[in-house]
């Protein structure tokens, strides 16, 4: 059984006999001498998708849902579905727009690379990969000779992302982004 530092958004965890999926944590440290850090949770229950916010303690004790863990990839959208194949038996697997979120500004069609979240043998989440190839749509043009510094701008990528770029990228160009903390990392070469 984990302690709540060691879970991870995406997973799923049993509270008093429910399940449910981790949206997202934030980690708050109070200044005071001797206080906890808290973990504060925003959960999706998977029976009824409501939304539960919890907080644990740093030491506190989660116990983690049966589920299992697939390879998937992004097929389509279709209104407010989404639909997802496995990677092994090419089964498919539909999520709505409201249970995806933020991740859906990730996805494109025929992305590859996602593990999905399976319990009673519905998909009931996705985890991203840690980085994406992702093309500028929007962005100032590139400054000749400018360095690899600090300075950067604001470039918007498909999928309206906004993220900051060193000022030497040109619109057009694809990037790897890192999609936790959508931050720029690299130059991915052209498709």
């Amino acid at each position: 059984m984990p302690k709540a530092p060691e879970i991870k958004s995406g997973q799923v965890i049993d509270i008093d006999g429910q399940q449910f999926v981790v949206r997202s944590i934030t980690v708050s440290s109070p200044t005071a001498r001797g206080a906890a850090t808290l973990y504060k949770m925003v959960l999706n229950d998977l029976t009824t998708r409501r939304k539960k916010d919890v907080t644990f303690k740093g030491d506190d004790m989660v116990n983690l849902a049966d589920f299992q863990q697939i390879t998937v990839s992004y097929l389509y959208a279709d209104g407010e579905s989404h639909t997802f194949m496995d990677g092994e038996d090419y089964s498919q697997h539909m999520l709505m727009s409201d249970e995806l979120g933020d991740q859906l500004l990730w996805l494109h069609e025929g992305m590859e690379g996602i593990k999905g979240l399976v319990v009673n043998d519905n998909l009931v989440a996705i985890e991203l990969p840690q980085s994406v190839v992702k093309t500028i749509t929007e962005t100032a043009p590139g400054i000749k000779g400018a360095s690899a510094s600090a300075r950067t701008k604001p470039a918007t990528l498909d999928g309206g992302i906004v993220v900051q770029v060193p000022e030497y990228i040109e619109p057009g160009e694809r990037i790897r982004v890192n999609t936790e903390t959508q931050k720029f990392m690299s130059r991915a070469g052209k498709e």
